[in-house]
């Protein structure tokens, strides 16, 4: 029977200091809040494309700086990391990124962004967070700032990283390039966010394994012989080409894909041809391919590369005008670690609830948070769906069926008190709770 009283005395213990902590963060929600709204405003109005987020680099790096982590920026271009080290202990990576979509806000927000700046290619183009990269930098902030104040409670290294072109992907190739597990602590776990256009605010959606999906381009060009549009006899017509293999390319993930392996093949884009009675000597297409894993990946380009030979082929042209098949790389699958998202999920519950952590199914959009965990470290990492979506619109969407803007959705916009409390809250105690387990 005195072990059964210890282990209930244990578990009262425990019970007791939990609910100290949560107290303690929800102290400092509670102080910080108004200061981060107004920080939250200032991103979401002033926003940045791609490999050009230099006043949100430095006015977050220094954000953090004042916070007292040593500070590095320009790790693999607008990225930076900080670091607060506090004892010997695990390194935790808590990771944000910064860019903004090439996209016109339509909110009508009082602080909805205006900004128009140039892409990659010097075009004019307007610029908004629909993404919610504002509201990952906001609790990323907040939660290094109750961190740093709870220092009593936690030993160990807190990395906090921030990393550019999430949206146009490479930025965290970059950062790894760059020496983000050579030239500071190597990871010991990392952990990030990502809001969500689909569940309510106040709730964390989790997914042990597969999460987001892995993403790739391809650009295919499909050759004929060009001639004139009343003698297509004396042609070989790349638009039908292209045409039969837009149909075949969707035998891949119904056909050829194990049914339990889900897979994405669609062609985005397809341009061939000038004025109506030419046959064109070319089309080009252009392609996005998802998937969960190396081996079905693996399977599409080979048969994408199988189906354009066999059709042209067909049509009779010898191997050298056979279409060409060209990947641009590749943003792998988002694979959480089973152990560390369970953990993480049992300090998101004592925080917040049960009912308010929810099992979702996985999402074939992408994201290069994934390479952080395909390095030959092999770091666990695990990413979270944020929920942002107001109360009073998530039920009137359930019960009336009211259509939610989503994610790249110019109407996007999270509700942020109950955002940004829970997101801070939730992933602040996860980390206290990882660093002391």
């Amino acid at each position: 029977m005195l072990g059964v009283y210890l282990s209930l005395a244990v578990l009262a213990i425990c019970a007791a200091s939990n609910a100290q902590l949560a107290e303690r963060i929800d102290e400092q929600l509670t102080g910080n809040l108004e200061q981060h709204e107004g920080l939250y405003k200032h991103f979401h109005q002033y926003p940045e494309l791609s490999f050009k987020e230099f006043k949100t680099s430095e006015k977050l790096s220094d954000e953090l700086e004042r916070l007292g982590f040593k500070l590095t920026r320009n790790v693999g271009g607008n990225g930076f990391v900080g670091l607060m080290q506090n004892g010997p202990g695990p390194v935790i990576m808590i990771r944000t990124d910064l860019d903004a979509l090439p996209l016109e806000e339509k909110t009508g927000l009082s602080y909805a962004s205006k900004v128009i700046m140039p892409d990659a290619d010097g075009i004019e183009m307007p610029v908004m967070h629909a993404c919610g990269h504002d509201m990952h930098m906001t609790v990323w902030l907040g939660t290094a700032k109750v961190l740093a104040v709870l220092k009593e409670d936690w030993r160990g290294t807190l990395m906090m990283v921030a990393q550019q072109a999430e949206e146009k992907s490479g930025g965290a190739d970059a950062m790894i390039a760059d020496g983000l597990f050579t030239r500071f602590p190597l990871p010991d776990y990392a952990l990030a966010y990502h809001v969500s256009a689909e569940l309510p605010a106040g709730t964390i959606g989790y997914r042990p394994g597969p999460f987001l999906a892995g993403v790739s381009s391809v650009d295919i060009t499909v050759h004929g012989v060009g001639g004139h549009g009343a003698l297509p006899h004396l042609a070989v017509d790349p638009v039908v080409l292209a045409s039969r293999m837009v149909l075949a390319f969707q035998t891949i993930p119904s056909r050829e894909i194990n049914p339990l392996k889900p897979a994405v093949v669609t062609v985005g884009s397809i341009h061939g041809g000038t004025v109506h009675n030419i046959i064109p000597d070319e089309v080009k297409m252009q392609l996005t391919v998802r998937y969960y894993d190396d081996e079905t990946y693996g399977h599409i380009i080979s048969a994408l590369q199988r189906i354009t030979s066999g059709i042209a082929g067909s049509a009779g042209l010898p191997e050298n005008l056979y279409p060409e098949v060209t990947p641009l790389g590749q943003t792998p699958p988002v694979v959480n670690d089973a152990k560390l998202t369970e953990e993480a999920v049992a300090s998101f519950s004592s925080m917040l609830g049960p009912e308010n952590v929810i099992e979702v199914e996985p999402v074939t959009a992408g994201e290069d948070f994934a390479r952080y965990g395909r390095t030959d470290e092999k770091v666990p990492i695990a990413m979270f769906w944020l929920g942002t979506v107001n109360r009073e619109k998530f039920r009137a969407h359930i019960d009336q069926e009211i259509p939610l803007p989503g994610l790249h959705n110019p109407a996007f916009y999270p509700d942020f008190a109950p955002t940004y409390k829970t997101g801070v809250s939730a992933m602040a105690k996860a980390v206290i709770d990882l660093f002391n387990k």
